[in-house]
């Protein structure tokens, strides 16, 4: 079938700020939906609240909206744009949700919008649980027992009929959101009724458990003929009972009969058929090895996480095919390298994938680490071998948590064999390094496979590598025997560990190793959907495969996995580095090892090496391909980590140096250099133990913010009130040393914080615009709200802020991008800290700015001046608010405050012509709008009472009613503004939950009262995300939306493309 001639616009829903579940798999599938439906030329409308992505840079799509993804928003956008067809499959569940959302109220038929791709019918079918149950029994395949609830009364009667445990899965969600495993009444109480908030449609299934069954997914293709095939199989090594996004996996299935492959093939081609998906679709099955039941637990009409996964373990793009589909195609008409066209595919290789979740539970205090089958991971590895060993140790070694093998993490290796095999009993983060230990111990593959139900096949493997370990462990002190030093590297060991457990340099083994004829080889990954396409992965268990050309090279090192603190942001600076050098007529070359993005697509470079980004891997590509210069500043800390390393082997660095990026990070020669250049920080110093710690406290003065120094998104960084609060940081500091002292600054209370991005090529700097920070300082950039251009600070400060940027990245001889964060406080600019490299606001500031800076970046770190770039900075018309998003609703025990260290998983972006308007925005995407009217409860700590009165007033004048605690509301009636008083929990009832559960309250301002304090009042916090009322915890933040309300009741809020924006700053 040739392509739709029906259509000529097609509207593509993005999938909204990365979440935990949710994740930058989205912006990949996306990408490549629009790369496929413009192929075949159609114009495309693409609408997204997330600016950190590739998707939304306005040459992805035609027409780009950066607005919030709600159906009213979309509304809008269909009857301005009018498009023919709308794609509902590539934008994760929000896009699925939203087009249901649309075709129900009628809007789709309204405007004439037909959907493409899958039906709205389908993606009941298949998203619905009782619709889904109802078609399951239809084929006769069957299903865990279960029933699908409204109510918790109603969850209670089933689950009793069921017996305990169960497990619950809200409809319309994504990676388990709200969902778990439940052993009794009360817990089923507490998850049923937040599982029936979490879905669309406020239902769950309540469904007898399938705990420690395996779990097995399928990644099929269905096109409008019918034709089917099946992409990828994927093993989950981690039994039913952890969350698919959570546990650890192989592609292929490496210990499952083909018969019981064959017998799901069938099941998932009958389930496909029936819900009439055309692209691709994830099917999950828990099979019992004891009695051979199979059980189909869930489908997903749309690419998901797996997909993503699946298209990077198989070189097929499941994204661009599912598009090509949803065009009119079929797969006979697109091409497969090995047999002509795609119906003729399946899957091939002599290779092995494991894909290894990563987690941020380090983030959150009190958040325990255990897993579900409620997602908690915030990103993922994924790693390829000619053998399983092989690809684990890869796994392990690309995770970026400073372990390089599976053995000695934490203290592990010195606990007795029951303290593990206790630990074993919880699913955690650390599970299968508490395995590796307890195998060391001498513990039995049954007793492990009865406490993890992981399968024997992998547990003999993983003793297999414990037993070459201890062998090696012999030669402690020296290199290992050449026959042993040979087995350990086919068997995936990495040159960093060997060298660490036996106490020789890395350089040495590495040495021998090559004297060996032990060098990387490689093999190719051929991609299908396209012609003569490949991307690439190392082995030492053959002969290398691939060659290299004579042409001019660039490499650039990507970010390794999505975590807090180092985000898809990166990701889209490697990906304008591979765009610019490839256009400048070089050959790109990228190293990454993260499924979900971009840049590991297979076009984004000329060559993809799929590898962890270590020195030996990383050199190893470095040696075979002999670039001209590697690029290591847009990866984020991942590739400055081994950039000296790097260099000190003979790898050519591009841009700034690494000798510069040290000196940025240490703190002393940094100081120095200021005070040579004029430019005020605040006081400072660093200590290497308690006592210097106090002596420095004493100088100074509190309050203090302290950190470690080499850090990114402020790990362990916090602000401290007295000497108490700096003794216990002290204490609680792992590894204080004068090697790694504890860095020990002023900290400037109400202070606005603002930061500067500067492009350099280490004579000139351009400095697009100055960013403000809505949150005052202390609470880290990454989580504050910010706007472009600023709304209150000085112009006289604004070009000091600018002069100071290129004074320093002058200074530092900075070619590339720099980063610089400011306080005014005193009406004095200080310089808080400088970071020679890419940040996380890249990409903001490109768009709302209209300078690809990073594109701009990479063409300066190969020769171009700026002087010949023709930058100008033009006035900014509009106002650009990018707003954080959290996932404390993942992490319901942790306190959710704002504070130097990072936490938020991703951020939106609210585009208007006013702040107040844009500001609204920014909360709208966030999906906690802002109300209109109502009342909002307002609880303060003593001393914000005084900067809270205009907001107070603000909301009094826009006739809300105010509900305020004791202290409060006496501090505000004694200014004049009427409220309504409202007990503190366990003075009196009705309490604040008491008003939160009744509905009474739409907005909480609470700023917290600390860790001083008698009381505990994270409970008002806890209560507002369990209920889904909008909350802020600081005085900046609450007078921004107060001013965005009353800009949003002025007026509805129109929507703008990305493009038109752009238009207007010429």
């Amino acid at each position: 079938m040739p392509r739709r001639e029906d259509i000529k616009k097609v509207m593509i829903i993005g999938s909204g700020p990365i979440i935990i579940g949710q994740a930058c798999e989205f912006d990949y599938s996306g990408t490549q939906a629009c790369k496929a439906l413009r192929s075949l030329g159609y114009e495309i409308v693409l609408v997204n609240s997330n600016p950190a992505t590739i998707m939304t840079d306005p040459g992805i799509a035609d027409v780009t909206y950066i607005e919030p993804l709600n159906a009213k928003t979309l509304e809008k956008i269909i009857e301005k744009e009018r498009p023919d067809a709308l794609l509902p499959n590539l934008g994760g569940q929000t896009g699925l949700n939203l087009s249901s959302e649309l075709a129900r109220s009628g809007v789709l038929e309204r405007y004439g919008v037909r959907v493409i791709g899958v039906s709205v019918d389908a993606i009941e079918r298949g998203e619905d649980r009782t619709e889904f149950k109802n078609t399951m029994e239809r084929l006769g395949i069957e299903m865990p027992r279960s029933k699908a609830v409204n109510t918790v009364p109603d969850a209670e009667k089933v689950a009793e009929e069921l017996g305990y445990p169960v497990v619950i899965r809200p409809a319309y969600t994504m990676g388990g959101t709200g969902g778990g495993l439940v052993y009794n009444l009360e817990e089923l109480r507490t998850i049923t009724a937040r599982g029936l908030a979490a879905s669309l449609v406020h239902q769950v299934l309540v469904e007898e458990s399938v705990l420690g069954w395996e779990e097995l997914e399928l990644e099929v293709v269905r096109d409008a003929l019918g034709q089917k095939i099946t992409v990828c199989f994927i093993e989950n090594v981690d039994a039913m009972g952890i969350h698919t996004g959570d546990s650890y996996c192989t592609a292929p299935m490496l210990t499952i009969a083909p018969e019981l492959q064959q017998k799901l093939q069938k099941y998932s081609y009958d389930i496909v058929d029936a819900i009439e998906v055309i692209g691709g679709t994830n099917v999950q099955f828990a099979h019992n090895p004891k009695d051979g039941r199979v059980v189909v637990i869930e489908i997903n009409p749309r690419t998901s996480r797996s997909s993503a996964l699946a298209s990077k373990a198989t070189g097929f793009p499941i994204a661009f095919v599912s598009s090509l589909l949803a065009g009119g195609l079929t797969l006979d008409e697109i091409p497969y390298w090995r047999d002509g066209t795609l119906e003729k595919y399946t899957p091939s290789g002599d290779y092995v994938v494991v894909k290894f979740a990563r987690w941020a539970f380090e983030k959150f205090e009190g958040v325990e680490d255990k897993l579900g089958t409620q997602m908690r991971a915030v990103g993922e590895v994924m790693s390829i071998g000619r053998s399983y060993k092989e690809a684990l140790q890869k796994a392990i070694r690309s995770l970026e948590i400073g372990r390089y093998g599976l053995g000695f993490a934490k203290d592990f290796h010195d606990r007795s064999l029951q303290e593990l095999l206790t630990l074993l009993y919880t699913p955690t983060s650390e599970r299968q390094f508490i395995l590796y230990e307890a195998l060391r111990k001498g513990a039995s593959l049954d007793e492990l496979h009865q406490r993890t139900y992981i399968k024997r096949y992998f547990l003999e493997q993983m003793k297999e590598l414990v037993d070459l370990e201890e062998d090696i462990l012999r030669h402690r002190g020296t290199l290992p025997p050449d026959d042993l030093l040979k087995r350990a590297k086919t068997d995936g060991f990495a040159d960093r560990y060997l060298a660490k457990i036996l106490g020789v340099p890395e350089k040495d083994l590495r040495e021998r190793r090559l004297a060996l004829g032990m060098a990387e080889a490689w093999e190719s990954v051929p991609v299908s959907g396209v012609e003569n396409a490949a991307y690439y992965y190392s082995t030492y268990n053959g002969p290398d495969r691939v060659g290299v050309s004579g042409n001019r090279k660039i490499m650039v090192l990507g970010g390794g996995p999505n975590r807090i603190g180092q985000g898809i942001e990166f990701d889209y600076c490697c990906v304008h580095a591979a765009f610019a050098i490839r256009d400048a007529g070089y050959e790109s070359i990228m190293v990454n090892c993260n499924p979900e993005t971009v840049s590991t697509d297979y076009d984004t470079s000329n060559k993809l090496y799929f590898e962890p980004l270590t020195v030996e891997d990383v050199l190893s590509i470095y040696e075979k391909e002999k670039p001209e210069g590697v690029i290591v500043q847009f990866g984020g800390q991942t590739p400055l980590n081994i950039a000296t390393e790097l260099a000190s082997c003979g790898v050519k660095v591009l841009g700034t140096s690494p000798e510069t990026i040290d000196l940025a990070e240490d703190r002393d020669r940094f100081r120095k250099m200021m005070q040579n250049l004029g430019i005020p920080q605040p006081e400072a110093d660093m200590a290497s133990n308690l006592p210097e710690a106090l002596e420095i406290a004493g100088r100074i003065g509190y309050p203090l913010i302290v950190r470690p120094s080499y850090v990114l998104g402020g790990r362990t960084m916090e602000v401290i009130l007295n000497e108490e609060m700096l003794r216990r940081y002290v204490t609680a500091a792992v590894d204080v040393s004068p090697d790694r002292p504890i860095l020990i600054d002023k900290f400037l209370e109400n202070a606005i914080e603002a930061e500067a991005d500067a492009i350099c090529d280490g004579v000139s700097a351009f400095v697009p615009a100055v960013m403000e920070h809505i949150e005052l300082a202390g609470v880290h950039s990454g989580d504050s709200a910010c706007v472009i251009p600023p709304v209150s600070i000085p112009q006289k400060h604004i070009d000091t802020i600018e002069e100071y940027t290129r004074k320093i990245a002058v200074e530092l001889k900075v070619v590339g991008l720099m980063n610089i964060q400011y306080a005014i406080a005193h009406d004095t600019v200080y310089v808080l800290e400088a970071n020679p490299r890419a940040s996380r606001t890249v990409p903001i500031v490109s768009k709302v700015c209209s300078i690809p800076m990073a594109r701009l970046a990479t063409q300066v770190m190969l020769g171009s001046k700026i002087e010949e770039l023709g930058l100008t900075q033009k006035p900014i018309p509009h106002f650009g608010v990018k707003e954080a998003v959290f996932p404390f609703n993942m992490f319901p025990e942790v306190d959710p405050l704002l504070g130097p260290e990072m936490r938020s998983t991703g951020e939106v972006l609210g585009l208007a012509d006013s702040f107040g308007l844009a500001y609204y925005k920014s909360q709208e995407a966030t999906q906690q709008p802002l109300p209109l009217e109502g009342s909002v409860l307002v609880t303060l700590n003593d001393s914000d009472k005084p900067s809270s009165l205009e907001t107070a007033r603000l909301f009094r004048e826009m006739g809300f009613t105010l509900y305020a605690t004791e202290g409060t509301a006496a501090y505000l009636e004694s200014k004049g503004i009427e409220c309504r008083r409202v007990h503190k929990l366990g003075h009196n009832r009705p309490d604040i939950v008491d008003v939160i559960k009744n509905g009474d309250i739409h907005l909480i301002i609470n700023t917290p009262r600390g860790r001083l304090s008698q009381e505990d009042d994270s409970y008002i916090r806890k209560a507002a995300i369990g209920y889904k009322i909008p909350y802020i915890t600081t005085i900046a933040a609450a007078l921004s939306a107060a001013k965005g309300i009353m800009a949003r009741r002025r007026g509805d809020i129109a929507v703008k493309p990305l493009q038109e924006y752009h238009r207007d700053l010429r």
